[in-house]
């Protein structure tokens, strides 16, 4: 069971990792651009935060799926338990 805590802290931590880099991503990211050709600058880095943005994404999907398969797991583990200790 210790085990099961140990790999759950560290799916979450990489979670929070991730999405804690993600937001200092987007913190730049602009809603809306308007752009003349004098500044297409701007338009190569707003590129340049998606794509950083959609690496990190399938990767926050997974993290996110494995921390609740653990913790419904942890759950689980300690409902069948108290169950047998009422048997």
């Amino acid at each position: 069971m210790l085990i099961l805590w140990i790999v759950w802290a560290v799916v979450t931590c990489a979670l929070l990792a991730l999405l804690a880099y993600r937001g200092t991503l987007t913190r730049y990211e602009e809603d809306q651009l308007f752009l003349d050709p004098a500044e297409n600058h701007q338009q190569a880095e707003q590129t340049e935060i998606v794509k950083k943005v959609n690496r990190v994404t399938p990767l926050v999907r997974i993290m996110t799926g494995a921390t609740c398969v653990l913790s419904v797991l942890i759950i689980g583990i300690y409902v069948w338990d108290a169950i047998s200790q009422f048997k």
